[in-house]
């Protein structure tokens, strides 16, 4: 991802241009890392390890303002945002980060979000601009050479929403139609099956509405030519095939690795037990 590096850490990398190349096959689908756990430790061991991409949790992990910031800082950091909170969302970004909007169903929670995220009135935009955020002739300089910062920021970081429910999905061609300036598009596929009234099963599964469902995203994204991501956490042929209809694809996160421990416990527990 350095070829897509903002001009300094306090900026996003040139994510929608990396999700457009990888769209259009000129690079590789990228690789994430999901921060289950909000930790500034974790966040710089996992930095050097080269993912392209680092999707930090704010929905189902509390943290503050200045631990968020620190996290992202050095890497394609996607923060998702707990809801769609104006603020959130604007403290996401000056972060440096790019953003995941979770739980999207309607046109006008998607005008709202990027509302909160776009830098003026031409773009439909309500963010506020940081005046001390970046420092003048050191880290506000504009990506392209050409414009100021302000538009090469709204060009720089990645709007990525998630459907989780069969209202999104019902609801996904109206939003797309109206609201252009979404970058990338997730099913989250075990709130989505919550939703439903089926059985998690981690997002999987082949009941008829279900397998209608899906369908019907997926059309609705080929029909608005529109990128997907998604989590593949199996690796091989299960990584292969996916990557050739997304442009992200999470496929580590430090919560797996804690999850290995207890049986790795249960089995040092029973090697040293006494032998009666």
């Amino acid at each position: 991802m350095q070829a897509y590096m903002g001009p300094s850490l306090f900026q996003p990398h040139r994510a929608r241009q990396a999700i457009r190349d990888a769209y259009e096959k000129k690079i590789p689908c990228m690789i994430g890392y999901y921060f289950g756990l909000s930790s500034v430790p974790i966040a710089r061991f996992v930095a050097p390890m080269g993912f392209d991409i680092a999707w930090i949790d704010w929905e189902h992990t509390s943290c503050d303002v200045e631990t968020m910031t620190t996290e992202d800082h050095g890497g394609f950091g996607c923060r998702r945002v707990p809801g769609h909170d104006h603020a959130a969302i604007g403290f996401a970004l000056d972060a440096g980060a790019s953003i995941v909007i979770p739980q999207l169903e309607t046109v006008e929670q998607a005008k709202h979000v990027v509302s909160s995220a776009k830098f003026g009135a031409k773009n439909g935009g309500s963010r506020s601009a940081p005046p001390f955020r970046m420092i003048p002739g050191l880290t506000d300089m504009a990506a392209d050479g050409v414009r100021d910062v302000w538009p090469n920021l709204n060009d720089q970081a990645a709007i990525m929403v998630q459907i989780e429910s069969l209202e999104g999905i019902n609801n996904l061609d109206a939003i797309l139609t109206e609201v252009p300036d979404i970058d990338v598009v997730w099913l989250g596929s075990l709130d989505c099956r919550i939703s439903m009234g089926l059985p998690g099963n981690f997002g999987s599964g082949n009941e008829p509405e279900w397998l209608a469902a899906v369908d019907k995203f997926n059309a609705t994204l080929k029909k608005h030519n529109k990128p997907r991501a998604g989590f593949c956490l199996t690796g091989g042929e299960d990584l292969a095939k996916m990557a050739q209809d997304n442009v992200i694809l999470v496929h580590c996160a430090d919560v797996l690795k804690f999850m290995e421990l207890p049986p790795q416990l249960a089995a040092a527990r029973e090697a040293v037990a006494l032998k009666k």
